[in-house]
């Protein structure tokens, strides 16, 4: 497997290393702004709560900031990276069943910093993303939703085995089979490289995909599932709450006709 290939698994890998439950926080560096990354995400089959931040302390200093404060309050704690370009600082608070971590990098003179909350007792519904889709030959799969769906969103990143148009025909045929219609197709060149963007819609709901090409026989897909009746696929949750409800109630009639005949 390449470099690049090996990249992308790491991206997405650093994404779900790092939510939980309402009055709990991420972690917080002294003096600087927390942005949060979405509300309650689910990653990978558990609740996350993620937020960055920037400093002009040198990540070292961040790294040890936290390290001494969570072995201070007596949690088990690792640091781990290369402890120069990237440095990874958790710590397990036992009690509440919560892990608290920071990533940890250099960019532009400055400290960036990923704060994640992971909640370790509570788990969301076995329930697959709506729209979103699984192909043969997938070697890595993530997926990431908001907690408060359906006037949220959903998101899978995969990288699957196949060339751009073979895993796009693949995509689509599997999207129609779910009921989905396709809107519009994009297709972009893009470092050297084309990437395919595909939006599909059924009643209340859009799926946007974008597929591309990271090395001979081998693709990512990035999918996102908007519960959504607007064309700028912004929520609109009566909306999208009618609008399901009467597909549903139109797919139970299909269903009847069919088992009448």
């Amino acid at each position: 497997m390449t470099s690049r290939v090996l990249g992308l698994l790491l991206v997405c890998a650093l994404l779900a290393s790092g939510s939980a439950r309402a009055e709990q926080q991420v972690p917080v560096y002294p003096g600087t702004i927390h942005t949060r990354i979405g509300n309650d995400l689910v990653i990978g089959g558990e609740y996350y709560r993620l937020a960055y931040f920037t400093t002009t302390d040198p990540m070292k200093k961040v790294a040890e900031y936290f390290a001494k404060k969570w072995r201070d309050e007596g949690y088990p704690t690792v640091v781990e990276g290369d402890l120069e370009n990237e440095i990874v600082v958790s710590a397990l608070f036992t009690r509440e069943g919560l892990q608290r971590g920071v990533v940890l990098r250099t960019h532009a003179g400055k400290t960036v910093g990923f704060t994640a909350l992971r909640d370790l007792w509570s788990r969301p519904p076995k329930t697959p993303p709506a729209g979103l889709v699984k192909l043969e030959g997938t070697v890595y799969s993530q997926d990431l939703a908001t907690r408060d769906d359906p006037g949220g969103s959903q998101n899978r990143t995969s990288l699957v085995t196949g060339e751009l148009n073979d895993v796009q025909r693949r995509v689509d045929a599997e999207l129609g089979r779910q009921g989905f219609s396709p809107v519009r197709n994009t297709v972009t060149k893009l470092g050297g490289g084309t990437q395919v963007t595909m939006e599909h819609a059924r009643k209340g709901e859009q799926v946007m995909t974008t597929i591309s090409e990271v090395d001979e026989g081998m693709s990512t897909v990035l999918q996102t599932w908007v519960g959504s009746d607007r064309p700028d696929a912004v929520p609109n949750d009566e909306a999208v709450r009618k609008s399901r409800e009467a597909w549903e109630q139109e797919q139970k009639s299909q269903a009847k006709k069919g088992a009448g005949r």
